[in-house]
């Protein structure tokens, strides 16, 4: 998966095809968001062992040093399986590693894809780290890869996450009932969200630009 190392500043943008093989670089002045690798379970074994709620509302938890190994490892396989593309986020301001995020579920066919698998440290929540890494990952699906729809998904009882969606310009479609599996056996439902390619040109990306202006 080292074929090519692509780096895309927010600022140059032109239409290329999504390639899985490459190694996309995305930042600006305040974040890094580079391919996730087995080996950054190191990078990220203080918020296994330390900060287990990071995971309350998701499908698959990295609470523990050999769930964070396999979560990355599903990570990676979704890319091995051209399904999905999981990132590494690093905060420039502080100079650490603090978290996760990936696009899934990637419909090359379609121009479609979904953001989520988010999570960052306890303390870099509320910085104003979040619209960084969504403003690049929005800029690097609609303007570099021409995607025509990124969908988020969400558990119902996942308020703080939802209120985060909503906060960055996507609007709600409804909730699928009884989606998915738990971790506990039960089962959830799920919030969906979108942002549609001309949502983005008609104001969500100054909405998002504004935010990180904060």
């Amino acid at each position: 998966m080292n074929s090519s190392v692509e780096r895309y500043p927010y600022k140059n943008h032109m239409i290329s095809p999504f390639d899985f093989s490459a190694d996309y670089v995305l930042e600006n002045e305040c974040v890094l968001l580079r391919p996730l690798l087995q080996s950054d379970a190191v990078l990220l074994s203080y918020f296994a062992e330390n900060e287990p709620a990071l995971w309350q509302y998701s499908l698959m938890s990295a609470a523990g040093s050999n769930n964070m190994v396999e979560y990355i490892k599903s990570a990676i396989e979704s890319r091995v399986l051209k399904k999905g593309y999981p990132f590494i986020v690093f905060d420039k301001r502080t100079n650490e590693y603090v978290g996760s995020t990936r696009l899934y579920d990637i419909e090359l066919k379609h121009q479609t894809l979904l953001l989520g698998y988010t999570w960052y440290g306890k303390k870099f929540q509320g910085t104003g780290l979040n619209a960084h890494c969504k403003f690049l990952l929005l800029c690097f699906a609609f303007e570099t890869m021409g995607f025509e729809r990124v969908e988020f998904r969400a558990d119902v009882l996942n308020e703080r996450s939802i209120a985060a969606m909503r906060s960055i310009g996507c609007r709600e479609e409804g909730v699928l009932k009884s989606n998915l599996m738990k971790p506990d056996g039960g089962r959830r439902d799920s919030i969906v969200l979108r942002i549609l390619k001309e949502e983005w040109v008609d104001g969500v990306k100054e909405l998002l630009l504004q935010k990180m202006q904060r």
